[in-house]
């Protein structure tokens, strides 16, 4: 079951804490990028002035519109996790398809669809770089080690057999050739 998260908190709470995570996110990074456009737009001498209040009025939308994705999307994936009663990769792409069908609706069932599989496919993607990224940081496993047994003496020895009948054991270690490999190859046809 790769990219599952253990260390989360279970399904209910889950959803809140997403929400405030997801708030969090949209906020600063909207904070940021609003910062640079205030300044930016801003006549000289207010410059700072006028991001700080690009960041006041912008931030919280944006933190909200994130908050909005992230606990739809979450309580979408508790919703699948409690009816599939597992929790496998699917369970995100599926849940970031739902939630841009969702949030799509408004504008129409074509307009859902497209988001929908937009979702899906975003995730997937998301999903299956953390599943490369685990496998490839993942120790290796355990080489299985090489256990020589001594050959003990009620094993069994190699037996070769002349053309005459004749058995007798013979050491492969020690060069011995069997008797029917002589014999084939035009030797005397000793072992």
């Amino acid at each position: 079951m790769s990219g599952v998260e253990h260390g989360r908190e279970p399904c209910p709470h889950r959803i809140y804490d997403d929400i405030g995570g997801a708030f969090a996110m949209g906020a600063v990074g909207g904070g940021a990028v609003n910062l640079v456009k205030g300044v930016y737009n801003s006549p000289k001498g207010y410059v700072l002035a006028g991001g700080l209040e690009a960041i006041r009025r912008e931030a919280p939308k944006i933190g909200g519109s994130f908050a909005i994705w992230g606990g739809l999307f979450s309580a979408f994936d508790c919703t699948l996790v409690a009816i599939r009663r597992k929790e496998d990769p699917w369970n995100p792409i599926m849940s970031g398809a739902l939630t841009g069908g969702v949030l799509q609706l408004r504008y129409g069932l074509a307009s859902a669809g497209r988001s929908a599989a937009f979702g899906g496919f975003l995730l997937a993607v998301i999903e299956g770089i953390s599943i490369m990224i685990s496998r490839v940081s993942a120790p290796p496993p355990p080489q299985p080690m090489a256990i020589e047994m001594p050959q003990s003496a009620a094993e069994p020895r190699p037996t070769a057999v002349r053309a005459d009948g004749y058995v007798s054991e013979y050491d492969a270690g020690a060069g011995a050739v069997p008797a029917e490999v002589t014999q084939k190859s035009g030797g005397s046809g000793g072992a």
